[in-house]
């Protein structure tokens, strides 16, 4: 975000905007209503004690008007900001990529030996009885009196007829109690049992019966206490920050804003002050989103933007995951995300709801803290996001959107322009057709791009670049009386070259004009217009904390559709490796990329890491990519994801690309024991007739081996319903193995 434009505005609200916008905060506890009783309850009655008359009589309040707030505060019960402060306390240990960092408990990277229940509870029961029976024996004599040998020999003759002696003589007792309840509780591995079965239950009955607040850390420590700003000097920002938390006023995303327009602060000394000024005057609502919004009006999801991330599920407890990542929660954050991430699942098995819409989510409360920048495409009626979670809502082919899109991506060059819609008209069709190049097709349209720009000033609408292509006569005569005016011989001899390679075998701007027929229907009249820019949205914006959707014509323009998706992924790629300022995550959200994917879309996937970007797509299948870049596909992207119900071809590819692993294997062998003398016989038959088999001995053979982390049957049939097998990397290059997810907990 802008620091200077944010300060700038805020200094020209009223002080009285300091009070929240979104209503209550995110985070302020809701008490119970609180009931009044009458006033009168505890007064005598009046035939008994009569009035006095020099008193006045007592006046009955009034009914409210109003019935009592249900979120008023409880004056007895926890401040209003209590919950928020306690989400903002919790520890984030540091954990594994993509492993849910709020209040995570780190386990061992290796299984402990764990004991079969039946013969643990055994065990100890047997310890337990053994314990108790040799008390017994020894409290009641039986064993003689040689075990209070060492009392006896070490205490003096004057002591044994006074208290002392009592005394002496019971903490013998407790001694030997405690040496024998040590002894058989190793024996029978007691600690192990209060481990597997009694902590929890006491833990369980524990939260049942509520948990007492959370103590606060020191105030240096105390991250309630903003304790950065005071060691910078700014204590009055602080304390006003302070207390607006405490009050219930602030929320995970002014918390997230504030900070982050404090490192901006930070970054320029000289807006030091304008920092604190802005704080003083508006507290928790200082340094807001050019939208002015807070908060979401609705959150379906579980997130922290402390950590920056957002909990899409939990790993399955299953021998196929590794022990340290069995229970954890699974999350994902632009730490992720700028390796960009790919999930395949045939329709119905959540790629929309249990992770589009999450991350999606998670980038537009981050791009209200501002932090990031997102664009969302998808199918009209996707149901990806409310109009209300966006700032710009393009709705292609609806006569009711406010925004248009800029089919060229906002650029001035008309050789980067031609390149994008190169790209995104004929992407696909590379390698199937001579004519359908990339660079024939790019250079085509910048020998009419270039001109029709000199001679207009703008780039050409769909119908008038169609009708360039097509070679129509009456408009390349136009331009080039235009251009011919104005002296523009070099852009001449690009028209000359053009009407050259017109009408001529192999020439790709009949194709390319086919393919923007597409576009030029009557439902797109209002659309792609280039002479009123005053409504048009461009991908340029990225550098600011925007959030974008941009609604596609599924039904009815399916191949329009997908035309367009690849014209905005190769538009994304393209300005956001461009951006002068990339402080902001830049993500791109693409459900269904479908056709989206080609050579050059691949090659600008691997970009978009060093860019501070990233994108997360989805298929249903890998067979919509070509087959040539499916392997190519899975290696650019460091986030992959097959859900359940994926095919075996798929699975196949993604096996591969999450290569093998050594594993212990253990082979056991059945051999039949043979005996040879009288009484072993005898026994072998006794043994044979009570179980109806013969008695057999097992041999253990120890290997390790090299398989499949995960194999092309295992992700085709073994996946249930609801899950999906998630492996990710970190900008950073540290990467997690794939790990089964139920992405319902």
């Amino acid at each position: 975000m802008d620091i200077e434009r944010t300060y700038d505005a805020s200094a020209e609200r009223e002080d009285a905007s300091a009070t929240p916008r979104d209503g209550r905060p995110l985070h302020r506890a809701v008490p119970p209503a609180r009931s009044s009783a009458g006033s009168s309850a505890g007064s005598p009655h009046p035939a008994a004690v009569p009035p006095r008359p020099s008193a006045p009589p007592p006046s009955v309040p009034p009914a409210p008007a109003a019935p009592p707030r249900e979120d008023a505060p409880d004056p007895d019960g926890p401040p209003p900001g209590a919950p928020f402060l306690a989400w903002l306390r919790t520890p984030r240990p540091e954990a594994a990529p993509g492993v849910w960092a709020f209040a995570h408990r780190p386990r061992p990277a290796e299984e402990p030996v764990r004991v079969p229940a039946r013969q643990l509870l055994g065990g100890a029961l047997i310890a337990l009885l053994s314990c108790w029976l040799l008390w017994s024996l020894l409290w009641n004599s039986f064993l003689g009196g040689l075990w209070m040998w060492p009392l006896f020999n070490f205490t003096a003759e004057s002591w044994r007829s006074g208290m002392t002696f009592v005394v002496l003589s019971y903490g013998y007792y407790a001694l030997t109690a405690a040496v024998l309840l040590f002894f058989f509780g190793r024996l029978g591995r007691w600690p192990e049992v209060w481990r597997r079965w009694g902590a929890p239950l006491v833990r369980r009955l524990w939260d049942d019966g509520g948990e007492p607040p959370p103590v606060a850390p020191a105030p240096r420590e105390d991250p309630a206490e903003w304790p950065r700003l005071r060691a910078a000097g700014a204590h009055d920002a602080a304390d006003r920050l302070a207390a607006d938390a405490r009050a219930g006023l602030m929320n995970d995303v002014d918390h997230a804003r504030i900070d982050r327009a404090w490192q901006a602060a930070t970054a320029r000394p000289d807006r030091l002050a304008a920092f604190t000024d802005t704080v003083l005057r508006h507290g928790a609502a200082a340094c807001p989103h050019p939208s002015g919004a807070r908060d979401l009006a609705v959150r379906t999801a579980r997130h922290d933007l402390l950590a920056r991330q957002v909990r899409i599920g939990t790993a399955a407890d299953d021998r196929r995951n590794p022990w340290a990542h069995r229970g954890t929660g699974c999350a994902l954050g632009p730490g992720l995300l700028g390796t960009s991430l790919l999930a395949v699942g045939p329709p119905g098995s959540g790629k929309t709801e249990r992770l589009v819409r999450p991350v999606l989510e998670s980038l537009c409360l981050q791009a209200l803290a501002g932090r990031a920048a997102v664009v969302a495409v998808g199918a009209a009626g996707a149901d990806l996001a409310p109009d209300a979670a966006f700032d710009v809502v393009v709705k292609i082919g609806r006569p009711d959107s406010e925004y248009d899109l800029d089919l060229y991506g906002g650029t001035d060059d008309p050789d980067e322009a031609a390149g994008v819609l190169a790209e995104g008209l004929v992407g696909d069709l590379a390698g199937t057709r001579p004519e359908a190049d990339g660079r024939r097709a790019a250079t085509a349209l910048a020998q009419l791009l270039g001109p029709y720009r000199a001679a207009h000033g703008r780039f050409p609408s769909v119908p008038e670049l169609r009708e360039l292509l097509d070679g129509a006569p009456r408009a390349l005569g136009a331009l080039r009386a235009v251009l011919t005016a104005d002296g523009q011989d070099g852009l001449l001899r690009e028209l000359d070259a053009r009407e050259r390679q017109t009408g001529r075998p192999g020439d790709v701007a009949p194709l390319l004009a086919d393919r923007l027929a597409l576009l030029d229907r009557p439902a797109f009249a209002g659309f792609f217009d280039t002479a009123h820019p005053g409504r048009t949205f461009s991908l340029r914006t990225l550098e600011h904390p925007l959030r974008v959707r941009v609604d596609l014509p599924e039904r009815g323009h399916a191949e329009a559709s997908r035309m367009l998706a690849r014209l905005v992924l190769a538009q994304f790629t393209e300005c956001a490796a461009g951006r002068a300022d990339r402080s902001l995550f830049a993500c791109l959200v693409l459900d269904d990329a479908t056709s989206a994917v080609t050579a050059e879309s691949v090659r600008g996937l691997q970009r978009l890491r060093s860019a501070h970007a990233g994108a997360l797509l989805t298929l249903r299948t890998l067979d919509d990519v070509p087959e040539a870049l499916r392997g190519p596909l899975l290696g650019s992207v460091g986030c992959r994801m097959a859900l359940s119900g994926v095919t075996t071809w798929d699975g196949a590819l993604f096996a591969e690309v999450w290569g093998k692993e050594w594993v212990e294997t253990r082979d056991v062998t059945d051999r039949q024991v043979v005996a040879h003398d009288p009484f072993s016989r005898s026994m072998h038959v006794l043994r044979r007739l009570i179980s109806g088999r013969a008695v057999t001995a097992q041999s253990v053979t120890v290997r390790t081996v090299e398989r499949e982390r995960w194999s092309a049957s295992e992700l085709a049939h073994s996946v249930p319903p609801g899950h999906a097998v998630l492996s990710v990397t970190s900008v950073g290059g540290a990467a997690a193995p794939p790990v089964l997810v139920d992405l319902c907990r």
